[in-house]
């Protein structure tokens, strides 16, 4: 396969990437940074800046978009709810412009979130539920209305929190249950959608490779543990305390608005 790729370079793209080379797929990672990176150890791999750099006659069987600006990183600031959209929106709008110009009928994943399904309690929740109308469903809404429009086989990945000790959600938290400062957040009564790096990067070859497939997938685990759960367990693998109640309150001072979605309940799985 022919392959491009956003967000390459962040911790699924780069696991994605070892696997596709794994399998001698040729990949073209589209990337604001013109830094060396270490995937350029593999011969089969180009880096590119900008999509203008392709020739117009080059095909791609597959165009996976995995770029976006981390969703909890940073305080959600006015600008940062602007960085949030303008970094998904944007580039997706030119992958399918560039789609429908110039490619024949390609795979076309591109990324979404659990968060499209907001608080929905105690309610199971599949790829068929009813969307909210929170600002990070409302994002995931608006990305993939406009994935939908290339001319392409389009599938839609509902992504949980990525969990591997290599970064992302999993490596952040691993340093403050270690020292002991692990607990609930809340009430710790809400899911917490979740997926292993292995399997999120599984899930993507199984769409690669399965004709079949298309529209939205929820890449979560098939059985969902609230939150105040995962704390206990998680403390007992590392044989720690976790006794510390992050309140709302706290939450909120932290993250500001995103207080929301990290205390919502949504019992998301595959």
């Amino acid at each position: 396969m022919n392959i491009l790729l956003t967000g390459g370079t962040g911790l699924i793209g780069k696991a994605l990437v070892e696997q596709l080379c794994l399998r001698n797929e040729q990949v073209t990672i589209l990337t604001r940074s013109s830094s060396p990176h270490t995937l350029s150890k593999h011969k089969n791999i180009k880096f590119i800046t900008a999509l203008s750099q392709l020739n117009s006659q080059e095909q791609f069987d597959a165009i996976i978009n995995l770029a976006g600006e981390p969703i909890f990183h940073k305080v959600w600031s006015k600008n940062q709810k602007s960085i949030l959209r303008e970094s998904r929106l944007s580039l997706t709008t030119q992958l399918v412009e560039f789609i429908n110009q110039y490619q024949q009928y390609p795979i076309f994943i591109s990324g979404s979130a659990t968060g499209i399904y907001g608080d929905q309690d105690e309610q199971k929740i599949t790829e068929t539920s009813k969307t909210a109308k929170t600002f990070t469903a409302q994002l995931c809404q608006d990305w993939e209305n406009i994935a939908r429009q290339a001319h392409a086989r389009v599938c839609l990945i509902r992504t949980g929190m990525v969990f591997s000790t290599k970064g992302g959600a999993l490596a952040k938290m691993l340093p403050l249950y270690k020292w002991g400062l692990g607990g609930k957040l809340g009430k710790g009564e809400q899911y917490f959608p979740w997926i292993a790096l292995e399997d999120m990067v599984n899930g993507i070859l199984f769409l690669l490779d399965h004709s079949e497939c298309k529209g939205a997938f929820n890449f979560a685990a098939p059985n969902p543990i609230k939150q105040h759960k995962f704390n206990r367990t998680l403390a007992q693998l590392l044989k720690r305390p976790a006794f510390c109640n992050h309140s709302k309150m706290a939450i909120t001072f932290y993250s500001w608005r995103a207080s929301k979605s990290i205390t919502r309940k949504s019992k998301c799985c595959t």
